[in-house]
């Protein structure tokens, strides 16, 4: 009786582990793995809810200016400080109101929920340009942020807000690197 108990069991222990390991492999997927952040596919999914629940949101798109010339002069590590700094910065405006996401090489998006309980567009522009230490020299950020408020579009999609904060951050390079443009 033993024997057949283990028998029965000994398959649905083998579906258990190989369910865990599919779900963390899945929960990765959507991860970036150098800066943590949700990579595009796991943060429009949210990013979507977010909108149907809150009007009110925001959505950011940003891109680092000149990173091409960090790699180029200091390394990939560097540029990989530069993107991690940038990341933890990108969390850390967006705090608990909202999500971020890397969306692949420098570029980067965000969507806040209530914006008007984080510190500003100014603040983030102004800790994005704060320089990143690494091996002991301190290497100059800046970025091109564009926005768009979903209650400014006239059909509510992600698709739309994206790219007008698109337009948005092209119209700020425009202006010249290192703006914010709304």
């Amino acid at each position: 009786m033993a024997l057949q108990a283990a028998a029965i069991a000994l398959p649905a222990v083998g579906w258990a582990v190989h369910s865990g390991f599919l779900a963390r492999r899945l929960a990765t997927a959507r991860r970036d793995p150098l800066t943590g952040l949700h990579t595009r596919a796991g943060w429009t999914a949210r990013a979507e809810r977010l909108i149907t629940g809150t009007p009110d949101s925001l959505v950011l798109l940003l891109d680092l200016d000149d990173f091409k010339a960090i790699n180029d002069t200091h390394g990939h590590a560097a540029g990989d400080a530069v993107l991690t700094a940038t990341a933890a910065r990108l969390t850390a405006w967006c705090d608990r109101h909202g999500i971020a996401a890397r969306l692949g090489g420098d570029e980067f998006t965000a969507i806040v929920a209530h914006p008007d309980r984080t510190t500003g567009l100014a603040a983030l522009t102004a800790a994005l340009r704060r320089p990143v230490p690494y091996r002991g020299c301190l290497l100059p950020v800046s970025a091109s942020v564009g926005s768009c408020r979903i209650a400014d579009l006239p059909v509510a999609t992600l698709t739309d807000a994206l790219a007008a904060a698109d337009a948005a951050m092209y119209a700020a390079k425009g202006h010249g690197r290192r703006s914010t443009h709304l």
